[in-house]
């Protein structure tokens, strides 16, 4: 089960993040590399030249608080909208997230979301990198927008909708 969890981790930090394309779905879950059956079924043989052979990057200890935030910074910066929250989209397990996922919803802006349930060290060490003390949290081009209740503000003023036009992730309504 480990060395699975690790090689998740791996995955994650190392590409199988980065990249991702906006697509017309309304969230891509940024987590889902996380599932050991993604990872499990890779098979390389050990016959081959060394330059067709995957290349790894060093492991993040989950246990060292600077790799954790390293890897909590990679994920905000590799996605124009990211959802810390606890659950899934299809599954929120709070009703905060709940609620912020239906406000993405409803603006129509695609995201992508990390289940913070799964890993107790991004659950806390997201709560450091943001200096907000609650979950979820939203992040827009990289930036700390909010949780729950200053994004719902921010829906029922307009304000969020502005902001995702400025950074052109959603159209401006006509």
């Amino acid at each position: 089960g480990h060395l699975l969890f690790a090689m998740a981790f791996a995955a994650l930090r190392h590409g199988a993040l980065r990249g991702c394309a906006r697509t017309s779905v309304a969230h891509r879950p940024a987590a889902s590399v996380f599932a050991p059956t993604a990872i499990a079924r890779a098979n390389f043989s050990d016959d081959g030249h060394d330059d067709f052979k995957p290349k790894r990057k060093a492991m993040p200890d989950m246990g060292n608080e600077d790799e954790v935030l390293a890897l909590i910074d990679e994920h905000v910066k590799s996605h124009p909208v990211l959802l810390y929250m606890k659950g899934t989209p299809s599954a929120p397990q709070c009703g905060f997230s709940q609620q912020v996922v239906r406000v993405m919803h409803s603006v129509g802006v695609d995201f992508s979301s990390i289940n913070v349930l799964e890993h107790q060290e991004i659950r806390e060490g997201i709560k450091k990198y943001s200096d907000w003390p609650t979950i979820p949290q939203l992040y827009v081009d990289g930036e700390f927008v909010g949780g729950c209740d200053i994004i719902t503000a921010e829906f029922q003023s307009g304000d969020l909708a502005k902001l995702l036009e400025e950074k052109g992730l959603i159209e401006a309504e006509k």
